[in-house]
């Protein structure tokens, strides 16, 4: 170690130490690679080599809830899907949220074929929060069973094994089940812009939440205990926030001791992606506003993934050049390094969850999606500080 310490003096300080920019520099940029090395060893790790353990599948009465507005061409596409589930006793409530189109009369039809539906119609609109949660909460209070799932109108199950998987976690101690629902793959680059987001934002929750630490899930694909929601008043101290039906109820209840994960193909949706550049801001912003609402904790170790990653490249470009203009080439070799390993970090991590996920075509790219992330979401953040989104539907 001492060796390397004055390999490190002679070829590098001596060189850096008299110029005050390059050293805040470099100790910006070193301290960034550091902090991104420690997430991705000693957090993102945790999914990426998790191994599964073998559950033994009670097969528990469940209540699938579904909050639907305006969405008949979903419901005639997926309901089908989710209410001819392998699966021995459960239940599915749509709740119509003030539809205009034909949902009623599809749901209607659909009520004859299949006892199990059970259909929630709000006709008035007395929702004064303007987001999905008073619709959820009136399906979660009209379910018939204890152990809810919870997914969109335009979410497809992969497999008739959907509830079988998810539920299977469920336990006296554990009361909430952390799903990942994925996004279709298209040409272009927004979706994978849009794919990358996903699959960084399950790699960031299910570790955390291995580490002891949940913070958030996904509404798409989200199981909890209903005598939880009720303890906790269900979304009260949240309900002036249009989002956040999801991640802000997780992030209120969740504790190292309640929460499962469950990623296996079996146990995922998948979600058309958002079509405009448009549409996908205004979905991001809403998840940053939610966001804004996290335990202090939370913020902190979310932020500093974000913010050292923002400051890795910032750094990077301006370090490099000074560097090759005084021509100081020994500590651009410190510099490449870093950059290498922190790379080399990022895809091995990516390609060992990517696995897990069943999500192919990312990898090779995904440098560039990061960076592309680095500049979009301070552009983000600070729009969502000027226009404020709150609407649902």
């Amino acid at each position: 170690m001492n060796i390397f310490a004055c390999y490190l003096k002679k070829m590098f300080f001596k060189e850096i130490t008299s110029n005050l920019v390059l050293l805040f520099l470099f100790v910006l940029y070193a301290g960034s690679a550091l902090i991104q090395l420690f997430y991705f060893w000693g957090i993102f790790s945790r999914f990426a080599f998790h191994k599964k353990k073998q559950i033994i599948n009670n097969k528990k009465p469940i209540s699938v809830v579904i909050c639907a507005k305006n969405e008949y061409t979903n419901l005639k596409k997926n309901l089908p899907l989710i209410l001819e589930q392998d699966y021995p006793n459960f239940e599915v409530v749509v709740v119509n949220d003030c539809s205009e189109d034909d949902s009623n009369f599809l749901l209607k039809s659909f009520s004859k074929t299949y006892p199990h539906l059970n259909v929630v119609t709000i006709t008035k609109n007395i929702n004064f929060f303007k987001g999905k949660k008073f619709a959820l909460a009136i399906g979660i209070k009209a379910a018939k069973n204890e152990l809810l799932i919870l997914t969109d109108a335009d979410c497809i199950p992969k497999s008739n094994q959907w509830i079988s998987e998810i539920q299977k976690y469920f336990s006296d101690k554990t009361q909430i089940v952390l799903g990942y629902s994925g996004f279709e793959r298209k040409k272009g680059l927004l979706n994978k812009i849009i794919r990358f987001d996903t699959i960084m934002s399950a790699i960031q929750y299910f570790s955390w939440a291995m580490a002891g630490k949940p913070y958030m899930g996904v509404g798409r694909n989200l199981a909890y205990n209903r005598e939880l929601f009720f303890k906790v008043k269900g979304f009260s101290s949240h309900y002036h926030i249009p989002s956040g039906d999801d991640d802000l109820f997780i992030n209120q209840v969740a504790t190292k001791n309640n929460v499962a994960i469950e990623y296996s193909y079996e146990s995922q949706t998948i979600s058309p992606a958002k079509s405009s550049y448009h549409e996908w801001v205004i979905q991001r912003k809403r998840h940053f506003a939610a966001g804004f609402h996290y335990k202090r904790f939370h913020k902190i170790f979310l932020g500093m993934f974000s913010l050292s990653n923002f400051f890795f490249y910032l750094s990077f470009i301006p370090l490099t050049t000074f560097l090759l203009i005084d021509k100081l080439y020994n500590p651009i070799i410190i510099v490449i390094f870093l950059l290498f390993l922190k790379i080399v970090s990022q895809l091995i991590i990516l390609k060992k969850s990517m696995n897990k996920l069943v999500e192919k075509n990312l990898l090779l790219i995904s440098p560039i999606l990061d960076f592309i992330f680095v500049i979009i979401n301070p552009l983000i953040a600070l729009s969502n500080i000027i226009v404020k989104e709150n609407k649902w539907k």
